[in-house]
């Protein structure tokens, strides 16, 4: 019961689906109005190919930290410990991760590293499934010579084995308030258009199975 309440994995295939539905239909303010209320912070200009990759983005970020990285600590810590674990070091360091007094800014400090340690393995191995159930060769290659250069590293490497695996290209800048934002490339072949959000929508339910299947596999070594 906890598991199922905790993990997401529904609701982002269902904000995925909206967000590629509305673009089909030629809809982009609409998709960008769905993609900044999933984000919780607002999508300026309604480029298609910008939502799609931004959409594609946030996609593999919340499959991670609302699907695969709690699994991943739900099979190792004995209970649930390990699905109140992750979210709740990631809201921890989410909310001290712009302190202003010093002793914040010391919490902040501890905060974000002990997220760091804890996320460190679930990343890898989301990044290692996404590989399996898509272009293995390009998704390795991309996480090696491409996560260093975004801008939150750690994350890049989910992002850029994603990109990989779906054989698109994320990242690019996008519009801005002022002026575009610069942002490095994630990925290989073409930038991520809507039909590539319905091709992300099937990686992560393999992604998915392949966790169901580890899990299976535990809990039959446990009754052994």
């Amino acid at each position: 019961m906890v598991l199922y309440a905790t993990l997401r994995f529904l609701q982002t295939a269902r904000q995925l689906s909206a967000i590629e539905k509305a673009l089909r239909e030629g809809d982009p303010a609409g998709a960008a109005i769905v993609l900044a209320q999933w984000q919780g912070e607002p999508v300026e200009g309604e480029d298609a190919g910008a939502i799609a990759r931004l959409a594609a983005e946030h996609a593999l970020r919340e499959a991670h930290h609302g699907t695969f990285a709690p699994l991943f600590w739900f099979l190792l810590l004995p209970g649930p410990i390990g699905l109140v674990l992750h979210p709740l070091a990631r809201r921890a360091a989410r909310t001290w991760e712009h302190p202003v007094e010093a002793e914040e800014r010391d919490f902040g400090w501890f905060a974000a590293r002990a997220f760091h340690v804890i996320d460190w393995l679930p990343q890898r191995a989301t990044a290692f499934v996404f590989a399996i159930v898509g272009n293995f060769e390009d998704a390795l290659l991309c996480w090696r010579s491409q996560a260093a250069r975004w801008t939150q590293p750690e994350e890049g490497i989910v992002l850029a084995s994603g990109a990989g695996a779906l054989g698109v290209r994320l990242g690019d800048p996008i519009p801005g308030a002022a002026a575009p934002r610069d942002r490095p490339p994630l990925g290989s072949g073409e930038a991520a258009r809507e039909d590539a959000l319905a091709s992300l929508e099937g990686l992560l339910w393999r992604a998915l199975i392949v966790w169901s299947i580890v899990y299976l596999l535990a809990a039959a070594l446990q009754l052994a």
